[in-house]
Formats: structure tokens, C-alpha cells, sequence
């Protein structure tokens, strides 16, 4: 008698910026492309056993296309909210684009401009810390800050402008997005964080000034979605301890009290590590598995190879 084939897995796979943009990299069509092609590899060969959702950052190009703005004299600055959905159109684009390649109509693919709904009192307008657009030296970091108003702040070794990050509380098109999923296409969705909205008091939804996290979007994600897997993937291979130093290890199997007990930096690994925990802890019945690693390594990461595999209990 034959084995009875795996149940496929519902997968939310959240791309850092790295799968389109390497740091300092001239953001152009064709390099986003070229970075693209592999990533799409990865993503299509999952997508042919699993049902796949995809999210992907914006902090690169969300804040290109704010200089953009800003830089045209004829015009007003258009708002982080328009941005946001100006950079989700044009990564999902992108996206597509390579997964059609790969895929050769073997699955259809499509992307869902999505808004999330943040509250309008969350603390974190008041404390920008959201890495967004290029990389500068301090000084003209510092002078651009004092140039344009922004709120500027340390980025590994370099500076780079920051925006508030409200905490996101739920994505509004979970609806339509259950119903691609149910017909088998791979959705292309939250693409960096989601466009923050708050309730109007005239009814409805408004856009706010602000750039959602990621991860955290892409964990709310997949708890709306009952996915089983959130893959968060990165530049890095796994979470490690001391990173950055001679004792510097990577942290293979943790549970979430494990890594909450360490300090991760808060503009990079520090939200995947809060994502990939909130996710484990959920409250579905059955058990939810989180990883943090390389994008090239996503299939061996869930056949348990490499990567920081996040488990609810030891």
C-alpha cells in the first residue's frame, strides 16, 4: 500500500526588504527585478505543495517614493497612507511577475491591496522608529532631518529617516482573501504592513500617517487566515544570541519566553522574533510553527534543517 501523501500546509511567507533590495543597492526596476528571480524560486516550489500566502516589506521603496514627492515643487507631498498603497501595487507587480514565470500556469497569482486598522491613540505615533527609504551618514541624515522635519535614527552602521509604527489590530480584507485562497491562487497580500486606516468618526476609514510593521502584519495575517507555518525571512540565517560578537550563536529551537528573556534590536530582528511569538501563541487547538531565517533556506527551514524554528512549548 502506497503512503498516504502529506496534507499540504497553509504557509504565510513574509519577505524582508532584502528580497528586493540589497542595503545601498540603486533601487532600480532592474535590480528589484534581478532579486526577485530568486526569491521567486523559492516561493513557487512551495507554492506547488502549499497554499501560500506572500507579504513583503516596503521600507526601501515607501520612502524613495516620499523623496519623490517631496522633491516636486508643483505639487503637495502626498501622505505615508498613499504611499504605502503606491509601493504595494508596484512590489506585488513585480512579484506576479517573476512567480508567473516560475509557475507556468501551474497556479494563478494575484495581488490584494490591503488596509489594516491601527488605533488612532496608539503611543507610537508620538515615538517614530520605523526605518524607511535610503541610508545616509549621520551628518546629512541630521541635516535632512532639520531640512524637511523629519525624525531621523541609527540603522546599523548608518542613519536613516524613521515614521511611526502603530501596533496593527486587523486586516479589513480577510474576506476576499479566503476566498483566493480557497481557489487554490497564490495571494500577494499586507504588502508592507498593510496601509494604516482608523476608524472615521463620520463611519468608514480613513489613512493615517504611519508605516505598519511588517511582521507583525504578517502574524496578524496568519492568524486570521489559520495558517499552520509563518515563515519570516531575511538576510541572516537564523536568530542568534549576541550577535554582532565573538560569542555570537545561532539559536536553532526556542520558545517565546526564551527569546523574550534577550534583546533584539528593535528596527530589525526584534519584530520578527515579537511576530513569530504572537503567531506560536495563538489560540488555535492545534499546534502553529514559526521560522526565522534565510530566504534561500525556506524549504529546508520547514524540513528542519537550518533557520530559528519558534515553538509555543518546549
Amino acid at each position: 500500500m502506497s503512503e498516504k501523501p502529506a496534507k499540504p500546509h497553509r504557509i504565510v511567507l513574509a519577505l524582508g526588504g532584502n528580497a528586493l533590495l540589497q542595503r545601498g543597492e540603486r533601487p532600480s526596476a532592474e535590480a528589484q527585478r534581478r532579486n526577485l528571480d530568486s526569491a521567486a524560486g523559492v516561493i513557487a516550489a512551495l507554492a506547488l505543495e502549499h497554499s501560500v500566502v506572500v507579504t513583503h516589506g516596503n521600507g526601501p521603496q515607501v520612502g524613495l517614493l516620499a523623496l519623490q514627492t517631496e522633491a516636486d515643487p508643483a505639487s503637495d507631498p502626498l501622505p505615508l497612507d498613499v504611499l504605502g498603497a503606491q509601493s504595494q501595487g508596484m512590489i506585488g507587480y513585480m512579484i506576479e511577475e517573476a512567480l508567473r514565470d516560475r509557475l507556468a500556469g501551474r497556479r494563478e497569482v494575484a495581488t490584494l491591496l490591503t488596509q489594516v486598522v491601527v488605533d488612532a491613540k496608539d503611543p507610537a505615533f508620538a515615538r517614530p522608529t520605523k526605518p524607511i527609504g535610503p541610508v545616509y551618514e549621520e551628518a546629512a541624515a541630521r541635516r535632512l532631518a532639520a531640512e524637511r522635519g523629519w525624525t531621523v535614527a541609527p540603522d546599523g552602521a548608518h542613519w536613516r529617516r524613521v515614521v511611526p509604527s502603530p501596533e496593527p489590530i486587523r486586516i479589513l480584507e480577510i474576506r476576499p482573501l479566503r476566498i483566493l485562497l480557497e481557489a487554490g491562487v497564490v495571494a500577494i497580500c499586507a504588502g508592507g504592513g498593510g496601509v494604516p486606516v482608523v476608524a472615521d468618526p463620520a463611519g468608514g476609514w480613513r489613512g493615517v500617517e504611519a508605516v505598519v510593521d511588517k511582521d507583525l502584519s504578517a502574524a496578524l495575517l496568519a492568524e486570521a487566515l489559520d495558517a499552520d507555518m509563518l515563515l519570516l525571512l531575511t538576510d541572516v540565517d537564523a536568530v542568534y544570541e549576541h550577535f554582532g560578537t565573538k560569542d555570537a550563536r545561532p539559536i536553532r529551537r526556542a520558545t517565546p519566553d526564551m527569546l523574550r528573556s534577550q534583546a533584539f534590536p528593535a528596527g530589525s530582528m526584534g519584530p520578527k522574533v515579537e511576530a513569530a511569538c504572537r503567531f506560536v501563541e495563538g489560540s488555535r487547538s492545534s499546534p502553529r510553527r514559526a521560522w526565522i531565517g534565510a530566504l534561500a533556506d525556506a524549504a529546508a527551514m520547514i524540513a528542519g534543517r537550518t533557520g530559528t524554528e519558534i515553538i509555543a512549548k518546549a
